[in-house]
């Protein structure tokens, strides 16, 4: 079973210039890379102009993330995604992405000034998002008819758990994450469906 740990509460974007180049750090709660892929996609929208869009991201409980990556989208390697991937592991925070977009304003920084800028960037809007708790999760596997699969989801989306694995065989094995706070509740649910189901 999981442990509690903190994540941000929500979007969050604030701005610093560095030698006339801006740079625009924002942060954003995810819990998976699709995700990730969303928010990005949103940033490469809303700053077209950009001249670079590095971020990091990690999912999970911090000191054991299930998933972290990190980018530096053109800049010198290392200069960008590992500082902002430093800082977030730092902060022990969380299902957590920070992207950086760098308007370039005329002067090079160097690498140990484009590490300094990126660091203090995403340090920045870290310092300043607020943070919920995520709760313990427990894992259950839940195997099922594929009529039931939709009625899982749905309770799923609406508890707050998060269906991680499905397997298609004969049937429908599914390892779904359920809060610990939640967990009678969903066996509750299971057995009014009359689902098979074991916690890990």
């Amino acid at each position: 079973m999981s442990k509690d740990y903190p994540i941000p509460a929500g979007f969050l974007e604030c701005e610093t210039d560095v030698k006339k180049s801006r740079f625009i750090a924002r942060v954003a709660p995810v819990s998976s890379r699709d995700e990730v892929r969303a928010w990005l996609d949103q940033a490469h929208r809303d700053h077209p102009d950009a001249r670079h869009i590095c971020w990091a991201y990690q999912i999970g409980r911090p000191g054991s993330a299930a998933e972290a990556a990190m980018n530096d989208d053109g800049e010198p390697s290392g200069t960008a995604g590992k500082p902002i991937l430093n800082v977030i592991q730092h902060k022990d925070m969380g299902d957590v992405l920070v992207m950086v977009i760098r308007y370039f304003g005329g002067i090079k920084l160097g690498a140990g000034g484009l590490v300094r800028a990126y660091a203090g960037a995403a340090e920045s809007v870290l310092s300043q998002v607020e943070r919920v708790i995520q709760p313990a999760l427990q894992s259950v596997q839940v195997a099922m008819s594929y009529a039931d699969e939709q009625p899982v989801r749905h309770w799923c989306s609406q508890h707050g758990a998060q269906v991680v694995s499905v397997d298609y065989s004969a049937g429908v094995q599914a390892v779904v994450e359920v809060p610990v706070t939640s967990l009678a509740d969903f066996t509750a649910f299971c057995e009014a469906q009359k689902l098979q189901f074991t916690q890990e």
